[in-house]
């Protein structure tokens, strides 16, 4: 089992940066493939990029494609979400989620964090 924890959120004007981490621990993180998910106020939860266990692939949902990048450092135990030219449509609690077999955009991943939350203004 496996234990996240997100920090790094807060507030940015548009147009900014932020960058966003999850550590993990109980277990290494290469036995992960590693996400970030995202839920507005009102919303559903929403997938945004994914990670396999050693990095050699990613997926991006399209309204950041371009924008976002994620990245991981299994040394580390940790996994980034490099945020650029962020938009109020960007505000959300961001999620870390974590599963050792799937890799894909839906919310089956088994193991969650508690979410940090992500204020974009205009």
């Amino acid at each position: 089992q496996v234990q996240l924890v997100e920090s790094g959120g807060g507030s940015v004007p548009a147009g900014g940066s932020l960058r966003l981490s999850c550590a993990a621990s109980g277990r290494t993180l290469s036995s992960y493939v590693m996400a970030w998910f995202r839920q507005a106020p009102g919303k559903g939860r929403e997938f945004v990029a994914t990670i396999s266990w050693r990095g050699g692939s990613t997926l991006y949902a399209n309204s950041v494609k371009g924008r976002f990048t994620i990245s991981r450092d299994n040394a580390k135990n940790t996994v980034y979400l490099q945020m650029n030219s962020v938009k109020p449509e960007d505000t959300a609690v961001y999620y870390c989620a974590a599963d050792d077999e799937y890799f894909g955009l839906a919310a089956e991943y088994d193991y969650w964090g508690q979410g940090t939350q992500v204020t974009v203004s205009s």
